[in-house]
């Protein structure tokens, strides 16, 4: 009976001791996963004000309300009176033996993520990087998934595109097409000037400010050639680059001027 009254007492006194350590960290649980929440809810509104990708959004927000639980959890703990030095120590050691493990995943995540902070593409851009050309059809934690232009998908590792060097073909409003066409030497230069200067104005996708350029670049070796520098919208590029091929080959023909091309002579000699 004497054990029983003193197990019972050594149980009021730990209550004692510890209850209200224990209702303040509790109150205190409570309070941090409501503040976290808020954190976390207006985390998201910035990023969405800042056109975020929609992919890393989520992502994002549940990485960052890991950490912070993590954190808070541990000092719930240190209120109660448990020593944590040791639980810290183990969980540092866990930790560094995983990033040695994954540092190539870490390293695409960290490139995700300055892909994120700097936005050198988002989704629907026109890129090239790591020897690939595509529109950029999701941007995820550790790769970016690109489109050719044949439907081809092609997975990016993040790291060496966020390092490497990038071209973004939709930066910009505007670009240049640029075009060479050659004629013979027999042929007139200002009448084909005239001919290009023509097929240029009749196409109203073709800037007038910046102006279009056209001039003899080169006399090579079996034609005079024209360089022509055309600026439009980045959107109607393409239509402007193949239309203006065709029609001048048309106009060309119709005029009576050549186009040179690759001949190969062949002599047969009689025995």
């Amino acid at each position: 009976m004497d054990d029983v009254n003193g197990y019972a007492e050594q149980a009021l006194e730990l209550v004692k001791a510890y209850a209200p350590k224990a209702l303040m960290a509790l109150v205190v649980l409570i309070l941090g996963l409501w503040v976290i929440g808020m954190i976390t809810k207006a985390m998201v509104r910035v990023m969405r004000k800042r056109e975020v990708d929609p992919s890393l959004i989520p992502f994002l927000k549940g990485l960052t309300s890991t950490l912070l639980k993590v954190m808070l959890v541990i000092s719930v703990i240190q209120m109660v009176g448990v020593e944590t030095t040791s639980f810290i120590a183990v969980l540092g050691a866990a930790g560094l033996a995983v990033g040695m493990a994954l540092s190539g995943t870490l390293q695409n995540f960290a490139g995700g993520v300055m892909i994120l902070v700097f936005k050198p593409y988002k989704v629907g851009d026109f890129i090239e990087a790591q020897g690939h050309s595509g529109t950029v059809n999701s941007i995820q934690i550790f790769n970016t998934v690109l489109k050719t232009p044949d439907n081809k998908t092609v997975i990016l590792p993040n790291a060496p595109v966020s390092t490497g060097a990038l071209v973004n073909y939709s930066t910009e409003a505007q670009r240049r097409v640029d075009l060479a066409f050659g004629i013979g030497y027999g042929d007139d230069i200002d009448k084909a000037r005239s001919v290009l200067d023509e097929v240029i104005a009749a196409d109203q996708r073709i800037l007038k400010d910046p102006a279009p350029f056209v001039a003899v670049s080169e006399l090579a070796d079996s034609s005079v050639n024209f360089a022509v520098r055309l600026w439009v919208n980045a959107g109607d590029y393409w239509g402007v680059h193949f239309d203006t091929i065709e029609t001048v080959k048309k106009r060309f023909d119709a005029g009576g001027i050549s186009i040179p091309f690759p001949q190969m002579d062949v002599h047969t000699h009689a025995s």
